[in-house]
Protein backbone atom coordinates (compact mmCIF):
# COMPACT_ATOMS: atom_id res chain seq x y z
CA UNK A 1 0.00 0.00 0.00
CA UNK A 2 1.60 3.67 -1.12
CA UNK A 3 0.64 6.93 -0.43
CA UNK A 4 0.24 9.51 -2.97
CA UNK A 5 3.54 11.13 -4.32
CA UNK A 6 4.75 7.91 -3.44
CA UNK A 7 7.02 9.47 -0.61
CA UNK A 8 5.69 6.88 2.11
CA UNK A 9 4.40 2.68 1.81
CA UNK A 10 2.80 0.59 4.78
CA UNK A 11 4.65 -2.53 4.72
CA UNK A 12 4.97 -5.80 7.56
CA UNK A 13 6.86 -5.40 10.01
CA UNK A 14 7.26 -7.57 13.32
CA UNK A 15 4.26 -5.57 14.99
CA UNK A 16 1.60 -5.68 11.89
CA UNK A 17 2.06 -2.54 9.58
CA UNK A 18 4.42 0.21 9.60
CA UNK A 19 4.59 3.22 7.37
CA UNK A 20 8.39 3.73 5.90
CA UNK A 21 9.66 6.60 3.94
CA UNK A 22 10.59 6.59 0.48
CA UNK A 23 12.81 9.47 0.65
CA UNK A 24 15.05 10.46 2.93
CA UNK A 25 14.24 12.70 5.90
CA UNK A 26 16.57 15.21 7.44
CA UNK A 27 15.90 16.04 11.42
CA UNK A 28 13.36 18.77 12.49
CA UNK A 29 11.19 17.85 9.00
CA UNK A 30 7.06 17.61 9.42
CA UNK A 31 6.46 14.13 8.13
CA UNK A 32 2.86 13.67 8.04
CA UNK A 33 -0.34 14.90 9.94
CA UNK A 34 -2.28 12.30 12.44
CA UNK A 35 -5.77 12.84 10.80
CA UNK A 36 -9.41 11.93 11.95
CA UNK A 37 -12.21 12.83 13.58
CA UNK A 38 -12.49 14.94 17.03
CA UNK A 39 -13.93 12.85 19.91
CA UNK A 40 -14.70 14.76 23.05
CA UNK A 41 -13.28 11.91 26.16
CA UNK A 42 -17.13 11.18 26.70
CA UNK A 43 -17.08 9.80 22.80
CA UNK A 44 -14.06 7.90 23.62
CA UNK A 45 -14.89 5.87 26.42
CA UNK A 46 -17.91 4.78 24.21
CA UNK A 47 -16.16 4.21 21.18
CA UNK A 48 -12.80 1.79 22.24
CA UNK A 49 -10.14 1.64 19.44
CA UNK A 50 -6.17 1.55 19.36
CA UNK A 51 -6.18 4.67 17.34
CA UNK A 52 -6.94 7.28 19.56
CA UNK A 53 -4.70 10.08 19.57
CA UNK A 54 -4.84 12.51 22.40
CA UNK A 55 -5.15 16.21 21.87
CA UNK A 56 -5.47 17.20 25.52
CA UNK A 57 -7.04 15.83 28.74
CA UNK A 58 -10.65 16.59 27.35
CA UNK A 59 -10.79 15.87 22.94
CA UNK A 60 -9.50 13.24 20.92
CA UNK A 61 -8.36 12.40 17.35
CA UNK A 62 -10.05 9.16 15.77
CA UNK A 63 -7.25 7.92 13.44
CA UNK A 64 -9.09 4.63 12.63
CA UNK A 65 -10.05 5.70 8.69
CA UNK A 66 -7.82 4.04 6.60
CA UNK A 67 -7.10 7.45 4.64
CA UNK A 68 -5.03 8.16 8.30
CA UNK A 69 -1.61 6.47 6.72
CA UNK A 70 -0.06 7.77 10.02
CA UNK A 71 -1.84 5.38 12.37
CA UNK A 72 0.11 2.74 10.77
CA UNK A 73 3.31 4.62 12.34
CA UNK A 74 4.71 2.16 15.41
CA UNK A 75 6.04 2.76 18.97
CA UNK A 76 9.62 2.54 19.55
CA UNK A 77 11.74 2.99 22.39
CA UNK A 78 13.93 4.36 20.34
CA UNK A 79 12.27 6.60 18.14
CA UNK A 80 12.91 8.84 14.87
CA UNK A 81 9.98 11.12 14.84
CA UNK A 82 7.72 12.22 17.38
CA UNK A 83 4.21 13.79 17.78
CA UNK A 84 3.94 17.77 18.15
CA UNK A 85 0.08 18.91 18.67
CA UNK A 86 -0.45 22.52 17.53
CA UNK A 87 -4.27 23.75 18.27
CA UNK A 88 -6.18 20.57 17.28
CA UNK A 89 -3.88 19.13 14.53
CA UNK A 90 -1.26 16.50 15.50
CA UNK A 91 1.39 16.53 12.91
CA UNK A 92 4.64 13.68 13.32
CA UNK A 93 8.33 15.39 12.91
CA UNK A 94 11.79 13.99 12.62
CA UNK A 95 14.06 14.08 15.58
CA UNK A 96 16.59 13.31 13.75
CA UNK A 97 17.92 12.04 9.85
CA UNK A 98 15.91 9.40 8.62
CA UNK A 99 16.71 7.16 5.73
CA UNK A 100 15.20 5.81 2.46
CA UNK A 101 13.91 2.81 2.88
CA UNK A 102 13.79 3.38 6.85
CA UNK A 103 10.53 2.48 9.43
CA UNK A 104 9.28 6.00 11.11
CA UNK A 105 8.65 5.27 14.82
CA UNK A 106 7.72 7.13 17.65
CA UNK A 107 7.31 6.90 21.46
CA UNK A 108 3.52 6.25 22.15
CA UNK A 109 4.14 7.56 25.49
CA UNK A 110 3.94 5.91 29.12
CA UNK A 111 0.48 5.62 29.72
CA UNK A 112 -0.47 4.12 26.59
CA UNK A 113 2.85 1.67 27.09
CA UNK A 114 2.02 0.94 30.52
CA UNK A 115 -2.00 -0.08 29.42
CA UNK A 116 -1.40 -1.41 25.88
CA UNK A 117 2.33 -2.76 24.97
CA UNK A 118 4.08 -3.82 28.38
CA UNK A 119 1.03 -6.24 28.84
CA UNK A 120 2.44 -7.64 25.52
CA UNK A 121 5.70 -6.95 25.14
CA UNK A 122 7.09 -4.62 23.25
CA UNK A 123 8.17 -5.43 19.40
CA UNK A 124 9.98 -2.36 18.54
CA UNK A 125 13.49 -2.98 16.92
CA UNK A 126 15.62 -1.34 20.49
CA UNK A 127 13.21 -3.90 23.06
CA UNK A 128 13.18 -7.39 20.52
CA UNK A 129 16.68 -6.12 19.98
CA UNK A 130 17.80 -6.18 23.42
CA UNK A 131 16.07 -9.06 24.34
CA UNK A 132 17.34 -11.52 21.30
CA UNK A 133 21.29 -10.67 22.62
CA UNK A 134 20.43 -11.58 26.34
Amino acid sequence: MTSEKQRHVIKRTACGLGFFTLIPIPAEKRIIEYIGPILTKEETRKKSGKYLMAIDDEYFIDGSPRSNAARYINHSCRPNAKAFRTGVRVWIWSIRDIQAGEEITYDYGKKYFEDFIKPIGCKCEKCVGDFQSK
